[in-house]
């Protein structure tokens, strides 16, 4: 079995969830992100157990406004969006998924869910945990679960809050 990786974002001050989906995830997955407006101070002790960065909602200048790490053999890199126009569209998150050699890129801001890949890489938008928007915002708030399997190739599985897996919300990407 392969790594496993929680990402969550947009919780925007509702700390409860983040304490649900540690109490569920931690030990179970290898890696938990949160792409940014949390509204949370960067010492929360959540935080010792997530990745997490700068959104356009947190004031605190201790987060980070974009992160790049490992997770077994690929490259995350971590950033809430805004500062990379994703309202707009994907370019300069890409050319910095380039730039950095990443193989996921993990971003939120949007509040609507999604997943591509392009040129290799795995763009994710876990949607917004607390306040969803677009099609799947009736389904209440979004997280994502990816799961790295044989031969690099990618299971992501969107969930709600309820930790119910969405089934219209399954993709696998294959490489090579």
């Amino acid at each position: 079995m392969g790594e496993k990786i929680l990402v969550v974002s947009d919780s925007h001050g509702d700390r409860d969830i983040l304490v649900r989906l540690l109490k569920k995830y931690k030990g179970k997955v290898n890696a938990m992100f949160h792409c940014g407006d949390s509204e949370l101070e960067a010492d929360d002790e959540l935080f010792n157990d997530f990745h997490v960065v700068k959104g356009n909602c947190d004031y605190d200048s201790r987060f980070a406004k974009k992160i790049v790490t490992t997770v077994g053999s690929e490259t995350v890199l971590l950033t809430h969006g805004h500062l990379y126009g994703v309202n707009s569209g994907l370019n300069s998150l890409d050319l910095l998924a380039q730039e950095n050699e990443a193989t996921i890129a993990l971003y939120g801001h949007t509040h609507l869910l999604g997943a591509e890949m392009n040129n290799g890489c795995l763009f994710l938008n876990p949607g917004s945990i607390s306040f969803p928007r677009g099609k799947y915002s009736s389904i209440g708030g979004t997280y994502a679960l990816i799961e790295i399997g044989v031969q690099n190739n990618l299971h992501v599985q969107f969930y709600n809050r309820n930790f119910e897996a969405v089934p219209d919300l399954v993709i696998d990407y294959k490489r090579g």
